[in-house]
């Protein structure tokens, strides 16, 4: 049963950060960067995000506090924002998921935030470490923060080799599952803040 729930939490996480869809958002981003540069990039910017993440599992709690949100309204928020995102995935616009991306290098934005530590994947992690110990996120994170690093470093590779097409099938059928992920954190949200009524 562990086991499961570690299998669990590793492929939601997987799917709400997403790093095959966002594969064309690096790709895009790294188009000024020198080619020498761009795995370097592209570390630094997974291993922000990692340390973004995995500071939310440890402070989320205390600044929810802080700022009188509850778990529930998190968990609601979370799910209409990842709604939001599976929809864009289903039916892309030209600016992409985040908008334009600005010329230069990039550093924090867009890449390690928003794209890969978004508000879901901020949600998502605090609703597991809310609900399982922290050993096991923790030890989920860097399983899926180990496969994001190994696909975004690999990102032109795996564009060539697929194709468009290809990419563009993987994304919207990521985003629908995204979609049934989103409608199920709404539903719980929803019960759980009925539950304190």
């Amino acid at each position: 049963m562990e086991a499961m729930t570690f299998i669990s939490m590793a492929i939601l996480l997987f799917f709400v950060i997403d790093p095959i869809g966002n594969i064309p958002i690096f790709l895009s981003a790294l188009r000024q960067v020198p080619r020498e540069h761009r795995r370097r990039v592209v570390l630094r910017e997974c291993a922000i995000a990692f340390g973004v993440l995995l500071a939310f599992m440890f402070i989320g709690r205390p600044f929810l506090r802080l700022l009188h949100l509850s778990e529930p309204a998190l968990g609601i928020a979370g799910g209409i924002i990842l709604f939001l995102i599976a929809l864009k995935m289903i039916f892309p616009t030209p600016e992409g998921l985040f908008g334009a991306v600005a010329d230069g290098e990039p550093l924090l934005f867009p890449l390690a935030v928003p794209t890969v530590a978004g508000p879901s994947a901020l949600a998502t992690v605090l609703l597991l470490v809310s609900a399982h110990p922290v050993a096991r996120c923790i030890g989920a994170l860097v399983a899926v923060m180990g496969v994001t690093t190994a696909i975004l470093l690999g990102a032109e590779r795996i564009a060539a080799l697929a194709g468009r097409r290809v990419m563009t099938a993987v994304e919207r059928l990521m985003g629908l599952i995204l979609t049934a992920i989103a409608v199920e954190m709404l539903l719980q949200g929803i019960r759980a803040a009925l539950r304190t009524l």
